[in-house]
């Protein structure tokens, strides 16, 4: 199986790009994040790889990094939901995006991906509610953060402050980030105004 390519980027597509590796060009299929973020034609390129053997086809899948590939690979093992959906899930949202969609239990926000209706976006949440890739410290201390509010053990601070920072139009994200902060910085039992306003200052910041 062919788990990472190192080459010259010959072409980018719609869906998909050409490697060129030692003369033999290889076709990966991206999401448009990924797509998004590839170097210049002609420049060396990097790609973690997920290979998909079929009977009549050989596919590989192209990811910045392994926790891209992580996603995509995690995103398949829910019912309903195959590599052309999990692309476009990855097209629309962020890893760090779908990480918090799924702790705050969001499932509108994994919803916004084309071919991702209600159902399946209510599976993902539910299905992968323990089970996010492995995050920075800084990342899993926004995400456990997250999980608490989801799960409704949070304390009432934090979840009226989440809340009253998701009123004033940013996104759960943004919000339990910004919260997750600022309650680094004030201790646990910082109240809620105290809470807001250090996640105001953070997100202003």
């Amino acid at each position: 199986m062919i788990g990472k390519l190192k080459g010259i980027l010959d072409s980018i597509g719609d869906e998909t790009i050409i490697i060129d590796v030692g003369g033999v060009g290889y076709e990966v299929h991206c999401s448009a994040r990924t797509l998004g973020s590839l170097p210049s034609i002609n420049e060396p390129c990097t790609m973690m790889i997920e290979t998909h053997v079929r009977e009549t086809e050989i596919k590989l899948f192209g990811f910045a990094n392994d926790m891209e590939r992580d996603w995509f690979k995690l995103l398949q093992s829910v019912q309903g939901v195959g590599a052309k959906v999990a692309l476009a899930i990855q097209s629309t949202l962020s890893a760090s995006e779908l990480a918090s969609a799924i702790a705050l239990q969001d499932k509108a926000m994994v919803a916004r991906a084309p071919g991702v209706g209600p159902k399946v976006a209510q599976r993902i949440v539910l299905e992968l509610k323990n089970k996010v890739p492995a995050y920075s410290a800084d990342s899993a201390a926004e995400m456990g953060l997250a999980h608490d509010i989801g799960d409704g053990v949070a304390s009432s601070a934090v979840q009226d402050a989440v809340s009253a920072l998701g009123n004033l139009g940013y996104s759960s994200q943004q919000a339990a980030g910004a919260v997750s902060s600022a309650l680094a910085k004030a201790g646990e039992d910082a109240d809620s105004a105290t809470l807001i306003r250090m996640g105001l200052k953070e997100l202003s910041s």
